[in-house]
């Protein structure tokens, strides 16, 4: 499975980019699918629900249905946090995965930077990003785009999984 992340501190623009990047690339005919790490506890659910009553009771999983989506809920009670590969492995397969979040594991990524929030970069120290989507200009030894320039960040991330060549070699993506 292709994933790929998009890091960066909070206010740097990571939800933004990758909203921006799953339109884009799905737009050029490829399944995205994503992952998005919270670090606090969040609910998909809401009190009163029949799907809420079921989790609250004491249910491991419950998996809501419709003829338009379905949402499967684990209640992880005393279990540690599932590593994100085991998180993977319950996704469909699809062309690539985009991952918010989950800076510290080993997968390629691209930093989402934004100056004004005077947050140190990420990519010095850490070798897994390949590339910086920043607001400002930046001196560094990796790719360097604007934030703004989706189609650039969605080349560069196709590329470097294998879905497109890199720019100036020839032939077809490997979808």
């Amino acid at each position: 499975m292709r994933i790929y992340g998009v890091v960066g501190w909070k206010n740097a623009g990571k939800t933004g980019l990758m909203e921006r990047l799953v339109a884009e690339i799905t737009g050029r005919g490829f399944t995205v699918s994503t992952v998005k790490h919270a670090h606090h506890s969040f609910d998909v659910d809401q009190p009163g629900k029949d799907s809420h009553r079921h989790r609250v009771a004491g249910a491991t999983e419950v998996l809501l249905a419709s003829r338009n989506r379905f949402a499967l809920m684990h209640e992880l009670r005393d279990e540690a946090e599932p590593p994100l590969q085991a998180l993977l492995a319950r996704l469909a397969p699809v062309d690539l995965v985009l991952v918010e979040g989950y800076k510290r594991d080993g997968h390629p990524k691209v930093e989402a930077h934004r100056a004004a929030t005077g947050n140190p970069l990420i990519a010095p120290g850490d070798d897994t990003v390949r590339a910086v989507a920043s607001d400002a200009p930046l001196d560094l030894d990796r790719p360097v785009f604007d934030l703004d320039d989706t189609v650039g960040v969605a080349d560069f991330i196709l590329s470097d999984v294998g879905l497109m060549p890199a720019p100036g070699q020839r032939g077809h993506g490997c979808a």
